[in-house]
């Protein structure tokens, strides 16, 4: 490699650390005050979510499953059935970013020769989580990502209502939820 190119990495490195701190402190978002990673761990299927571009070909049957590496990280799998019936898979690597509450996590689905670049890390904060973790909310700090995660392919409307009204009141624009079609 090049120094020009090392320069240029080194540089959108810099400057991918000091924009996710930037977000992460003018946020607002709150987090739940704890998460048992034992007892999240699992499938959970979306109930809803902001469209986002990353999942524009998924119509139905997304759902992600994280499991506990001897490492101390968590594997993704998310998967979903697109329009064709095909279902596509993502592979990808949690870590916890704040472990006094383990609600604070980086995800990554870049390839692991490139996870010591910031920049390839994204937030994923829980925010409303179900004591008996039948339900999770799932959340970035500049409010442009949000997941409404189940344990069951569907929520009783009072809950998911009350999820929605929870997700406003942090400043989530709940107007940009879609439904995801579970069958």
């Amino acid at each position: 490699m090049n120094k020009k190119v090392l320069y240029i990495a080194g540089i959108a490195t810099v400057l991918g650390f000091v924009l996710s701190n930037v977000a992460e402190a003018k946020s607002d978002v709150r987090t739940v005050s704890s998460v048992d990673l034992n007892q999240y761990k699992g499938n959970w299927y979306e109930i809803a979510k902001f469209p986002n571009r990353f999942q524009r070909k998924c119509s139905s049957n997304t759902t992600a499953n994280y499991s506990l590496k001897e490492n101390g990280r968590i594997e993704v799998l998310n998967q979903c059935t697109k329009e064709n019936g095909e279902v596509t898979k993502a592979i990808g690597e949690a870590k916890v970013a704040d472990k006094t509450t383990n609600s604070k996590l980086k995800v990554r689905f870049a390839p692991g020769f490139l996870s010591f670049i910031p920049f390839v890390w994204a937030d994923y904060w829980i925010i409303d989580l179900d004591q008996n973790y039948k339900y999770a909310v799932v959340g970035t700090p500049d409010k442009d990502y949000l997941w409404i995660l189940s344990r069951t392919p569907t929520l009783d409307e009072t809950t998911y209502q009350g999820i929605i009204s929870r997700a406003k009141a942090q400043g989530f624009d709940i107007n940009r939820l879609e439904k995801t079609v579970q069958k």
